[in-house]
């Protein structure tokens, strides 16, 4: 496979703010090493925070491209999401335009972040419920699955915040349903574990 052409304004972002993002918070990545090199990988956790992202970004130097919800590309900031690659989301409706551009990037060998949970999980749930658009893009794609597990907090050196990567699995003959419970088993035994070692 070709190496991967990752923009300017990803690359550039990156070099600047991944320093800034490591010296303030401190996040302790696991298992990084599982993330494939190549190939058409989505990578998912879930989700707690604006920067989760950021936990994956600086775990691989692969272009990771996010799908984020369109209301990022309105406000102030629209040029960075932009800038940085990011594919925007209308979360109000079945957004297949979003979906689509996603997994052109995925038949391309990329790789794809994104969030099941579909929304920052502000509930006393362990997990929200897991949306389908992972699952059914890996489908679609023969991608693999990444999954990972973030816990602790945002803080300046933070003691207690963990990104910890599991193994990539594919969907295979599951059914999105089975694929989908999966994922999401695998996510919260994930973050069983990191609570379990802070």
């Amino acid at each position: 496979m070709s190496k991967e052409k990752i923009p300017f304004g990803y690359r550039f972002s990156k070099l600047l703010l991944a320093p800034i993002f490591k010296f303030y918070y401190h996040p302790t990545i696991i298992g990084k090493e599982k993330i494939p090199k190549e190939g058409p990988i989505i990578v998912c956790a879930n989700h707690k925070h604006l920067y989760d992202q950021c936990l994956s970004i600086i775990a691989t130097k692969r272009y990771l491209r996010y799908m984020a919800k369109k209301e990022y590309f309105d406000g102030p900031f629209a040029w960075f999401f932009k800038w940085v690659g990011c594919i925007p989301v209308n979360r109000s409706i079945k957004d297949t335009n979003a979906k689509e551009k996603a997994i052109e990037h995925l038949k391309q060998g990329g790789a794809i972040g994104i969030f099941p949970e579909g929304t920052r999980n502000r509930t006393a749930q362990f997990l929200l419920p897991f949306k389908f658009g992972a699952v059914s893009m890996a489908q679609k794609t023969n991608a693999k699955l990444v999954p990972f597990a973030i816990s602790g907090e945002y803080k300046f050196h933070s003691k207690n915040l963990i990104a910890r990567f599991g193994e990539p699995f594919e969907v295979g003959d599951m059914s999105l349903e089975e694929a989908n419970q999966k994922l999401e088993q695998v996510i919260g035994d994930l973050k069983r574990e990191n609570e379990r070692n802070k």
